[in-house]
């Protein structure tokens, strides 16, 4: 009887973990982010919906973006784009480096996709760099929390100089000077 539960037992673990996944977030450096995205605009975000999408019934967040400045493709006054989570009615579905948006909300975004199909942030959160006012209300651009900067590992230190927020206009030099490299 013991033999036969321990058998049991193995074979319910090989099931669980084929159906087992897990999501693994490689961070991308800025030029891959800059280079792999068809649309990069600063705007500011005026709609957020949750809905149910797909055959598997997939909850997904809509977020439409009023565009501000378009740096790279033609998206036009407004710009909408999906995030692989939300809430619907009393299910919410939470996917680990899913960034959240609010109506209000100023970013500058990495957009992939072709049309027809609704584009995703390129890298979810590496694909979202936040905009604050800073001193005198000049518009400031704090980078996402993982963003690689080569190949190798790299250690990620509390007030590093490469996570400094960034004047707007100095960013907008920085991925213009990526486009122009890859021209």
């Amino acid at each position: 009887m013991r033999m036969t539960g321990a058998v049991c037992s193995v074979v319910l673990a090989f099931v669980a973990a084929r159906h087992a996944s897990a999501t693994v977030l490689l961070p991308a450096d800025f030029q891959t982010v800059v280079a792999g995205s068809g649309t990069i605009v600063h705007g500011r975000v005026i709609d957020v919906r949750s809905a149910l999408v797909g055959p598997r019934r997939a909850i997904e967040t809509f977020v439409t973006v009023e565009v501000l400045d378009a740096w790279k493709g033609s998206p036009g006054s407004s710009v909408t784009f999906r995030v692989p989570n939300g809430q619907v009615g009393r299910y919410r579905r939470v996917l680990v480096g899913a960034p959240e948006f609010a109506g209000g909300d100023e970013v500058v975004v990495f957009l992939r996709g072709q049309a027809p199909a609704i584009p995703a942030l390129f890298g979810l959160s590496q694909g979202v760099y936040r905009v604050s006012r800073g001193a005198r209300a000049r518009p400031v651009v704090a980078p996402p929390p993982v963003m690689a900067r080569g190949d190798g590992a790299e250690r990620v230190a509390r007030g590093e100089s490469a996570r400094q927020p960034l004047p707007l206009e100095a960013f907008a030099r920085e991925v213009e000077a990526v486009l122009e490299r890859d021209r």
